[in-house]
Order: C-alpha cells, then structure tokens, then sequence
C-alpha cells in the first residue's frame, strides 16, 4: 500500500468510525516513527455493543473498497478491537479502556491528520427569551352592548271596542 493509499483507507476508517457514532476519533501519521504502520486511526466507544457495530462497519467497508484486514483481535470482548490493514491499523475501545491505555500520549511525537467529516464541537449556548406578543383584546361588539342595555317597554295603543 502507498501513501496515498494509506492515507485515504486511514480516513475511509475514520469516517466509518464516525458513521457508528464513534466518539473523539483520532488519525496519527506514525511513519516516521517506527516500521509497524503508517498510520493508526483511534476511536472510542460507548459500550461494547457499539464497538462491536463500529468494528464491522469498519470491516463491510473497506471489504467492499478491495481491503481485507489482515488481523482483527479482540472482537470477541469489544473492549479494544484492533484492526490490522497493514499500514493502517484502527484501534476502537471502549471509552474508559482508552483512557487506561492512552494511546495518544504514546504517540504524542505523530502528526495529527484532521478528521474533516467530524461534527465540530458546539458549546450549548442559552436559547433567547421568545418575544412575547401582546394579546390580543376582542373589540365588544355594538350589538352585544343594545342587548345589554335595558329599554322600558315602549306603551302599547289601547285596543279598539267592537260594538
């Protein structure tokens, strides 16, 4: 696999991760620092469940790009699935399981590659005051008002005798 080709497959992986809803997914570019890959692609996980769907995925993908991992290990658990594509090598744990094994510190010296499709981090921000709009009074209506308003009984004319 060339670089360019490591590249791509290592943010084809990246983007897969973020398919899954992987969390702070990481792209190192390790080639200058030692002969095992080229680049490593870290991502966390929920829960075991969740890696597991990250990892095929990861898997159905890249199989149906033309790349067969070479090695996948630790799928059975799902706490740290790694992923062996020969110069791409992804690593999906579990959230507190990456915090144990910190792999990022590991790899401080590694170039970042942005993760360009990654959702940026929003601060919540307070939702404004919705304006209020005065309410509307119903005009009385001038009929309404005759009814209410009493007037005597107008005198009736006295009737005619018959004779």
């Amino acid at each position: 696999m060339n670089a360019r080709t490591a590249k791509s497959t290592a943010l084809a992986i990246a983007q897969a991760m973020l398919d899954k809803k992987a969390t702070d997914v990481l792209v190192l570019q390790v080639a200058p620092l030692t002969s095992v890959a080229d680049y490593l692609v870290i991502g966390s996980a929920d829960s075991d469940r969740q890696a597991s769907a990250i990892a095929d995925h990861i898997n159905g993908i890249l199989t149906l790009a033309g790349s067969r991992a070479r090695s996948i290990e630790g799928a059975r658990n799902s706490q740290w699935v790694l992923m062996d594509y020969g110069d791409v090598i992804a690593h999906i744990f579990r959230q507190d399981v990456r915090g144990h094994y910190a792999l990022e510190r590991l790899w401080a010296d590694a170039k970042r590659i942005p993760v360009s499709d990654e959702p940026p981090v929003v601060q919540p921000v307070a939702a404004p005051e919705p304006v209020k709009k005065p309410k509307k009074v119903p005009a009385k209506k001038a009929s309404a008002k005759k009814a209410s308003t009493k007037k005597p009984p107008a005198k009736k004319a006295p009737a005619k005798k018959k004779a």
